[in-house]
């Protein structure tokens, strides 16, 4: 063998003891690097873990979700101004006007304002004439119901001015009125004038033909 052969096959050898160092080389890095993975593979084991803790995250949620409240319109009804609470003077309509019948009398109506729905009391209404302050008693052995006011609904009161057989008395061309005592919204009515002696008044009636009064 020549010089040159020997060297080429001498090459020929250390070349391929190289390929295998670095073929040995590669695997052992790869062997080396598989602990690197595992952490990712105990993620992945982990979430299922994590879904489940999701799902009952999920049912926790919609357990606390509040309940729907069907009376909360019944409720926002009820909280508005003028809705369901007790009448005051100043959210009713007044009129009045004179009658013959029985003698002479006023009869007084009242309607709730636009909007307002209110509970007229069932008490005796507060009617007084003039700057005097002469006040009406009770027509009737009894009081009256309440009566709810809303939209259409029109109630009516009759006073009688006189109820003497005297020709004593005090005219009057105004008549005060309130649904109760202590109402800070007295309402003046323009009447008459009348000649006023011991007058009455009627509860509040839902029909003019009921608000009649008598002399009791």
């Amino acid at each position: 063998m020549n010089s040159r052969s020997h060297a080429a096959l001498t090459l020929s050898v250390v070349l391929g003891a190289a390929l295998l160092t670095s073929a040995c080389g590669s695997g052992s890095d790869g062997s080396a690097d598989t602990p690197a993975s595992s952490p990712a593979a105990e993620a992945a084991q982990e979430s299922p873990a994590d879904g489940g803790d999701g799902a009952a995250s999920g049912d926790a949620a919609s357990g606390d979700a509040p309940e729907q409240d069907t009376d909360s319109s019944d409720d926002a009804a009820a909280d508005k101004p003028g809705y369901g609470q007790g009448c005051g003077s100043n959210d009713l309509d007044w009129s009045a006007k004179e009658e013959t019948q029985a003698g002479g009398y006023v009869l007084v109506s009242v309607k709730a304002k636009s909007g307002i729905t209110c509970v007229l009391p069932g008490g005796l209404p507060v009617m007084a004439f003039g700057s005097g302050g002469t006040q009406a008693g009770p027509a009737e052995q009894s009081a009256g119901d309440e009566i709810t006011l809303t939209g259409g609904t029109t109630v009516y009161a009759g006073v009688a001015p006189k109820t003497t057989n005297s020709d004593a008395g005090t005219e009057y061309g105004t008549v005060i009125v309130s649904v109760s005592e202590g109402d800070p919204h007295p309402v003046s009515l323009k009447i008459g004038p009348v000649l006023v002696d011991e007058p009455v008044v009627t509860n509040w009636h839902t029909d003019p033909a009921d608000a009649v009064p008598l002399a009791p």
